[in-house]
């Protein structure tokens, strides 16, 4: 990882042997290269979005390995991590200290009523079964004039042309319209909806490996075979600076990430009839 300017948030990039969770394919583990295209995709989403944790309460719903979490920590006035997964917690605890790790169920947060004024959850709400419930604990746990910072796999792009998600760990993923009506649903106003796209080197990658430096990947692993080198070489190149987030072409988006606030009393109350 290159080196950041002073008040820019870090995150922690452990080796292979340093790391305890294992490489299932339902989390993304930095220090390892031919995950590194991943990573780097999951850490642009906090590089951009860490930035409104500054001085809040933060709740990291989900926070999976737990780097993304430490780099709140950089800026944050608090982090608390829940996660379902013992492992994860047990991870987060001993690796990442300043992150208060709760074990609970996501559908029934282990926190009191307006106690934290940001969450973040990134790539998590594709693995729940009951998304609209958890939405609706967020908005309980949230302060009024709160953010809840959302990232996912964008349907159309990550399972095109299928009913069911490609990747056996997602339950139900989501195109921006559904997003943004599960989040209304909720109580939410949706204040931004941008995607994370491939910028100009990683599309020169994608012509280079026959039109998709995705399913290039995908390709090789799924062979089960020792990675072409320039394949591996590529993969492990990538760097946050090669994807950009941007509103327009949302359909075509990687990953869907979203801005939801909470209304404060006194809206929800000028809105009312």
């Amino acid at each position: 990882m290159s080196d950041s300017s002073v008040g820019t948030p870090t995150a922690s990039a452990p080796g292979p042997a340093e790391s305890s969770l294992p490489l299932t394919g339902e989390r993304t583990v930095p220090g390892i290269p031919e995950e590194n295209y991943w990573f780097r995709r999951h850490e642009v989403v906090y590089r951009e979005l860490v930035p409104r944790c500054a001085g809040a309460r933060v709740l990291e719903a989900g926070p999976g390995e737990g780097y993304g979490a430490d780099m709140i920590a950089d800026v944050a006035a608090h982090v608390t991590g829940v996660d379902y997964d013992t492992s994860a917690v047990e991870h987060i605890r001993a690796r990442y200290p300043r992150v208060e790790m709760l074990h609970g169920n996501l559908a029934e947060l282990p926190l009191a009523d307006q106690s934290v004024d940001t969450i973040v959850n990134f790539q998590v709400i594709e693995h729940l079964w009951d998304q609209a419930q958890f939405l609706r604990e967020c908005f309980r746990v949230l302060t009024p004039g709160g953010e809840l910072l959302v990232s996912t796999p964008n349907r159309i792009t990550f399972s095109p042309g299928r009913d069911t998600p490609l990747n056996p760990f997602h339950t139900r993923e989501l195109d921006a319209r559904e997003l943004t009506e599960l989040l209304e649903g909720a109580g939410f106003r949706v204040t931004t909806m941008t995607g994370v796209h491939h910028g100009p080197r990683l599309a020169e990658l994608d012509e280079k490996h026959g039109g998709s430096f995705i399913d290039a990947q995908i390709d090789r692993a799924l062979a089960g075979e020792p990675w072409p080198e320039s394949l591996a070489r590529d993969v492990e190149g990538v760097a946050v600076a090669d994807f950009v987030l941007r509103e327009a072409d949302i359909d075509a988006s990687l990953d869907l990430v979203a801005i939801a606030v909470k209304p404060s009393a006194a809206a929800t109350s000028e809105a009312t009839p």
